[in-house]
């Protein structure tokens, strides 16, 4: 009994420090800087994202050719996109503080998009200039 709630109490805490550690690492990457083009392909105004614009770097970073191997998709970030979106528009309407962080959250996964797209973008250029100089 103490040895099967002690893996449970593990598990859990394994299981939130995965979740801290990705969204770190989301935060991370949401900080870079995004170019003119990546946000005028998805249709931003002004610069200023919302959640909703996450639907349309995703749909641009799955047009986006990636010619490095192992280069990194956006899979769990649309998993935590979607349960954020879930608990976000649970929330809305009753209980304000939720709604907002969710918001905050959907806006960080479409900053992540966009540099993802941004970064792909950079590596192919970059190959495509080391091919003609050969």
């Amino acid at each position: 009994m103490f040895s099967a709630m002690l893996l449970v109490i593990s598990v859990a805490a394994l299981a939130q420090f995965a979740l801290f550690y990705l969204r770190a690492v989301v935060a991370g990457v949401a900080e870079q800087p995004i170019s003119e083009e990546v946000l005028a392909a998805a249709q931003v105004q002004n610069g200023s994202m919302r959640g909703r614009d996450f639907r349309a770097f995703a749909q641009l970073h799955e047009l986006t050719p990636t010619l490095e191997k192992g280069s990194s998709g956006l899979g769990v970030v649309k998993l935590y996109y979607y349960v954020v979106h879930l608990v976000g528009s649970m929330a809305s309407g009753r209980m304000a503080g939720l709604a907002n962080w969710a918001e905050r959250e959907r806006v960080l996964c479409a900053r992540y998009a966009a540099v993802q797209i941004d970064r792909r973008l950079q590596a192919n250029l970059a190959m495509a200039a080391a091919i003609r100089s050969c």
